[in-house]
């Protein structure tokens, strides 16, 4: 096939499940171990800023949703509103922190739920910026000509990794019952939804679309250890083991290999590596700071956006704090789902106008990987 000059953001969905939860009502969803740990809960809390978010669980622990059926939600809200129909789809690429099997991929789940014609597919497994890995699979894909119509979708169900009983007769809680910060920071900071966009190689032919001038991807785990880890047991030295290498399922799950960690410490590091790729960007003529109209940057809490602020603003590469979008305070921090999340709330907002232009960024702890992508609004033709 021969390719495409462009790609474009034509549409785009989301599922959130339940109803907003508020900060008060969090404990009756993941649970409280302590009154310690309702305090910490507090904290961060304040630290992140969040208001609202939602769950894919109900305050008992049970629940009806998968990742895959969350995921085949939020195409249906996308098809709802876009120009092609699924027969149209040649390609879906899927982005999320933890699958809901070990094998096989989130992709065949989200495929197997949509209703979708048997197309190409990928699984990308990572932690928030697989959602940008998945749009550049996606732009890719429909630049090269393989198809003329490509998904891109994240999904996350953190909540069931933060119940009580995940931690029951394992070896994190200390004697009192208390859970280490890396482990209890998780629980009041991660929620679930799902969200994704279709990308095709024409705009929309009504209405604004997002063409995706370039997407820029760069790991530095040369530099950096695992930050955030779900699967791994903790070795002498402290540093994660798989969980594979327990002499049985049962040792690992005692060890906690199963549960969500977070070094908040490595995160913090991580913050002026993130900022130089956006200096690196600049320096190469890929982002004038000037004419960014819109910055949808993804962060996991108020307390590292500002520090972002304070970094950027000392570098002399800070955008307008008024050009920047976030819904994070009102829907939470979705992981893989963020991005796309964003990019359906500024289509829906209003505010766009066709020749602005919107420039994406992508922070990942996992093991310290940055995503920035620059987008044009173009009118239907």
């Amino acid at each position: 096939m021969s390719g495409s000059t462009s790609a474009y953001i034509t549409a785009s969905g989301q599922h959130l499940p339940g109803p907003p939860v508020g900060n008060d009502a969090m404990a009756d969803h993941i649970g409280v171990l302590t009154d310690a740990g309702r305090r910490a809960g507090r904290l961060f809390l304040r630290g992140n800023g969040i208001r609202t978010r939602h769950y894919a669980i109900r305050p008992d622990g049970t629940t009806d949703w998968t990742l895959a059926t969350l995921g085949a939600a939020a195409l249906d809200d996308l098809f709802a509103r876009a120009e092609a129909d699924r027969r149209a789809i040649g390609f879906l690429a899927t982005a999320t922190t933890q699958n809901d099997l070990l094998v096989p991929g989130l992709a065949s789940g989200v495929h197997a739920e949509s209703g979708l014609p048997p197309i190409e597919i990928a699984s990308l497994q990572s932690v928030c910026a697989s959602a940008m890995m998945a749009l550049k699979y996606a732009m890719l894909q429909v630049r090269a000509g393989e198809h003329r119509a490509a998904l891109a979708l994240g999904a996350e169900f953190s909540s069931r990794y933060f119940r009580p009983g995940q931690y029951a007769d394992t070896a994190t809680p200390d004697a009192a019952g208390d859970l280490p910060a890396d482990a209890e920071f998780l629980r009041w900071t991660l929620s679930d939804g799902a969200a994704g966009v279709l990308v095709e190689d024409r705009p929309a032919a009504c209405g604004l679309s997002l063409r995706i001038d370039w997407v820029s991807l760069r790991s530095f785990a040369d530099r950096f250890g695992p930050c955030m880890t779900g699967g791994a047991m903790r070795g002498p030295d402290g540093s994660p083991v798989p969980w594979s290498h327990a002499a049985s399922i049962g040792d690992a799950a005692r060890a906690g290999a199963f549960q969500l960690r977070q070094d908040v410490e490595a995160l913090h590091r991580m913050l002026p590596v993130w900022l130089g790729e956006l200096m690196r960007l600049v320096d190469e003529g890929r982002v004038d700071i000037a004419r960014v109209d819109h910055f949808l940057c993804h962060f996991s809490a108020r307390g590292l956006r500002d520090q972002m602020v304070r970094l950027a603003t000392r570098a002399g590469c800070m955008i307008a704090e008024e050009r920047w979008f976030t819904n994070l305070y009102d829907k939470g921090n979705v992981g893989a789902a963020s991005l796309f999340l964003l990019i359906d709330d500024l289509l829906r907002s209003g505010r766009l106008s066709p020749g602005e232009r919107v420039l994406c960024a992508v922070p990942e702890s996992g093991q310290c990987v940055m995503g920035y992508a620059m987008m044009t609004v173009v009118e239907g033709r």
